[in-house]
């Protein structure tokens, strides 16, 4: 599993009978729910989810290379390619421990708005140096 060593967040995913579609394989809808998972346990690494701030997806993505069925579990390694004023982007890769592969990555940019008014803001610069720290965990510079 060397294909996640570049992630300090892995976060285990089983695959649910209902993850599939009418096609026998998890429907592509779902890798956002997993990747959401991914999201939720490195945020709480930082504790962000304690701040006077939301985090609010303003966009994202997910490339698919294989199917994945049930039964599996996955692993997907969450991570933070570049930090902005007020956004930073996330990256993720979904390795399947049936396929031994990655079957999936995705990509999403995560804005901070404020609790009361829901208008951008700047990210805390206390949570800027947990991502840091976090993020040289595995020496991957951003």
């Amino acid at each position: 599993m060397n294909a996640l060593q570049d992630y300090p967040v892995i976060y285990e995913q089983k695959v649910a009978w209902g993850d599939m579609d009418a096609f026998g394989h998890v429907n592509n809808v779902i890798y956002y729910r997993y990747i959401e998972s991914a999201r939720l346990c490195y945020l709480g690494r930082l504790n962000i989810l304690n701040e006077d701030i939301y985090t609010v997806v303003a966009s994202n993505q997910c490339q698919y290379f294989q199917p994945v069925l049930y039964p599996d579990c996955l692993k997907i390694g969450a991570r933070v390619d570049e930090l902005r004023n007020s956004a930073f982007r996330m990256h993720y890769s979904i390795w399947s421990e049936q396929l031994k592969d990655i079957v999936a990555v995705g990509e999403a940019v995560i804005v901070c708005v404020n609790k009361t008014d829901m208008k951008k803001t700047q990210i805390p610069h206390h949570i800027k140096d947990k991502i840091k720290a976090l993020e040289k965990e595995i020496h991957h510079l951003i």
